[in-house]
């Protein structure tokens, strides 16, 4: 009898910490919101002049979302089922394609922005943004990764190719910050 409670334990324990696609596609629309701000924070900044505080608001907005980038690598780990279904690796990839064109207007507007925070005066400001691109960049591939490794075959390449051009736009931006 005792053997048995704990094996239901045990079962309802590992439930619990599966993720459904529902959960990964929350993940995605936090991830939207907080990369709408991001991309307005970027916006907001003068190409010419600017201030710390406005820059410092752009790392902040930087670090926010790649907390919940990761969060949601998390849960795409652990999706059950694994692969997903052909329909919800569709609205999965769905998602993330709306993301794409903010991702690569932050990322142009981070790269044109560079002569401006090189001015402020205080230095340093460059190396940040670089450091902000690279996390970015890396929670950004860990999620594309676990995402193409949920999906099934059928849309493997369909992810790929999206992950692929997101990757691209991160390289060139980063490259600006060299």
């Amino acid at each position: 009898m005792r053997f048995s409670s704990v094996f239901v334990l045990a079962s309802l324990v590992a439930t619990s910490f599966a993720t459904t696609v529902d959960d990964i596609l929350n993940d995605i629309s936090v991830i939207s919101t907080k990369l709408n701000s991001l991309d307005d924070a970027i916006t907001a900044f003068p190409v010419t002049g600017g201030s710390l505080a406005k820059a410092l608001a752009i790392h902040s907005n930087a670090v926010s979302l790649g907390t919940s980038i990761d969060k949601a690598t998390t849960d795409t780990l652990a999706v059950d089922p694994n692969p997903v279904s052909e329909a919800d690796a569709g609205a999965l990839i769905a998602a993330f394609e709306v993301l794409e064109p903010v991702i690569k207007h932050a990322l142009v507007g981070i790269v044109d922005r560079r002569p401006a925070f090189t001015a402020l005066p205080i230095g340093g400001i460059p190396a940040l943004v670089k450091q902000d691109l690279n996390n970015l960049s890396a929670s950004t591939i860990a999620l594309e990764d676990a995402l193409v490794s949920v999906t099934p075959e059928s849309a493997v390449p369909e992810a790929v190719e999206l992950r692929n051009r997101i990757d691209a736009a991160f390289a060139t931006a980063i490259a600006a910050y060299a």
